[in-house]
This record gives structure tokens, C-alpha cells and sequence, in this order.
């Protein structure tokens, strides 16, 4: 008489609970490799006499290493605040698969609230948004996450008022950061300057730079401090090749000129750099598109 087979039911059993097991466990994984935003978070500001909030933004094996980590910080655009990126920029989803696929290192990234201070110290010295920024904020990253706090594991960029304030605190502190990406950056001639509209003017540029001013007026010595284009023009050349950086403006972007005109002003100072021009305007779908490249070039910045 034949015996029954039952082995091959025996292993297809086990095979059916593998497969359940497997199934059921993905969710957990799919969770386990989404990094962790933070929003909302404050901490006070002695300079600035105030809460200043951040987003943040930690890759999926911080909560489960003893690592550290480098950190890129993320500077929004004029109007909005420190969770655009997160929100219209889709940071965090593009982080997350950008280290899944390893195309990028684990990275800590860091979202201050730069209101509309254009992340500088206005002219009246009053709001000392630049100096809360490296005598505050970074120190405060470095001591409450498990960051790799120095100049080749740290980074910057921004879009807009944003690229603005990436491209000053590169050239102005380049002992401070590896890399920098500036999209669509706010970055203006002589000319521009001269012919903004006084509304326009007196709205943005006013609080920081002095009211009132007209023509030629406005090319003060405070603003001369501050414009990427100057800045290009009269630094040290050996100190702003220490940052590597990236630039990246729409062709159809109001503000080309000055993007324009910087990349001139660098490959007159045979400067490095990358200089993009794709098809877009000043949109979020245009920075959304270049964000990964963007992170791409930071991250070779800080391997080995």
C-alpha cells in the first residue's frame, strides 16, 4: 500500500507561513526606512530676544544607531517658512529614497524660520538674523541631535531668498560649510537695484537695507556687504574655492540676470562651480526637480 506524502504538505505549510510573514512584515520595513520630520520645534534666541522654530528632518536609521551624522541645512524662500520645504518641496520624501537607492549619504536636514529677515543683520544692526543663525542655531543643531559638527560635514541650500541667504553665508563664513546649492537665488545687479519699483523696494528691500533710498542710493555699503555679486567680486579667491558650489536657475526665472551674472563673475575669478539652466520659472516644481542633484552634489562633499 502506498504511503500518504506528507512532506510535501508539510513544506508547503511552511513555505505558506514564510510568505504571510514576509508579507506582513513589509509595511513595518517600508515604515522603518521613512525618515523622521520634525516640525514646529522652537528653541529661544538671546540674540534675536525670541523663539526661533525649525523643521527637521533625520533619516530613517537615527533612532536605531549611535551614529553621526552630517547636516545639510535647508533655507526656505521669501513669504514662506521653515516647513515649505517640507511641505511643497517634498524633502523628505526625495531624502528617503535618494539614501534607500545610496545615492546620497545619511544626512541630518535642518529648516530654520527665516521670516523675511533674508537671513541677514539689517542695516540698523537691530535684527541680527546672521549672526543668531551661527552663534545660536547651528551650535543648538550640533548640541541637540548627533550631528558631525564641522566645516566638511556641513552644508547649505536654499531657493530664492533662500539661494540668497546660501550663496552670503558661504562666501561670508566658507570656513563653515563644504558645499553650497543656491536655487532660482535672489541674486540681483547694480542695474535691478537701481530701477526697483519704490514699492517693491520699500516692501522688501527697505527693512534691511535702509527706507527711502532711490537710484543709486541703494547700493549702500551695507548692501555692497551682502550682494552674492560683490561678494564674488572682492573676496579672497582662495578662501571661496574651499566650498564647492551649485548653482541652479530656471531658464524662464525672473531673476536669470543675476544668476547669470555670477556665473560670469566666477569664471572670470576661475572659481569652480556647477551652473545649471533647465526648463522652469521660480516655481516649487522646479526646485523639486534639481533638489536631488542638488543633494547628490552636497553629499560628495562629505564622503571619503
Amino acid at each position: 500500500m502506498k504511503q500518504p506524502n506528507l512532506i510535501s504538505p508539510l513544506i508547503k505549510a511552511i513555505l505558506l507561513l514564510s510568505f504571510i510573514s514576509l508579507i506582513n512584515n513589509l509595511p513595518a520595513r517600508a515604515e522603518q526606512e521613512r525618515g523622521q520630520v520634525l516640525e514646529g520645534i522652537k528653541f529661544f534666541s538671546q540674540i534675536l530676544n525670541r523663539d526661533v522654530r525649525y523643521t527637521i528632518y533625520l533619516p530613517f536609521d537615527y533612532q536605531n544607531s549611535t551614529r553621526r551624522y552630517p547636516v545639510v541645512y535647508l533655507l526656505h524662500g521669501y513669504t514662506d517658512n521653515d516647513m515649505a520645504w517640507v511641505q511643497f518641496g517634498e524633502v523628505n520624501l526625495i531624502a528617503d529614497k535618494a539614501i534607500a537607492d545610496q545615492q546620497i549619504t545619511p544626512m541630518i536636514i535642518a529648516m530654520p524660520d527665516g521670516g523675511a529677515s533674508w537671513y541677514i543683520n539689517d542695516y540698523q544692526n537691530k535684527v541680527r538674523y546672521e549672526d543668531m543663525f551661527f552663534q545660536e542655531f547651528i551650535p543648538h543643531i550640533d548640541a541637540t541631535y548627533r550631528s558631525r559638527a564641522a566645516k566638511e560635514f556641513r552644508g547649505i541650500a536654499g531657493q530664492s531668498m533662500g539661494g540668497w541667504g546660501t550663496l552670503i553665508y558661504a562666501l561670508r563664513h566658507p570656513e563653515m560649510f563644504a558645499a553650497a546649492a543656491a536655487f532660482s537665488a535672489a541674486c540681483w545687479t547694480d542695474e535691478e537695484v537701481i530701477n526697483l519699483p519704490e514699492k517693491v523696494y520699500g516692501q522688501i528691500m527697505a527693512p534691511l537695507f535702509g527706507p527711502g533710498l532711490k537710484g543709486k542710493e541703494r547700493l549702500t555699503e551695507h548692501f555692497r556687504s551682502y550682494n552674492p555679486l560683490d561678494l564674488i567680486k572682492t573676496l579672497p579667491v582662495d578662501k571661496i574655492k574651499t566650498v564647492r558650489f551649485y548653482i541652479d536657475c530656471g531658464d524662464d526665472d525672473f531673476l536669470y540676470k543675476g544668476n547669470v551674472a555670477l556665473h560670469v563673475a566666477m569664471r572670470d575669478r576661475q572659481i569652480p562651480h556647477e551652473f545649471r539652466v533647465r526648463d522652469g520659472g521660480h516655481t516649487w516644481s522646479y526646485w523639486r526637480g534639481g533638489l536631488l542633484e542638488a543633494l547628490k552634489f552636497i553629499s560628495q562633499s562629505f564622503r571619503r
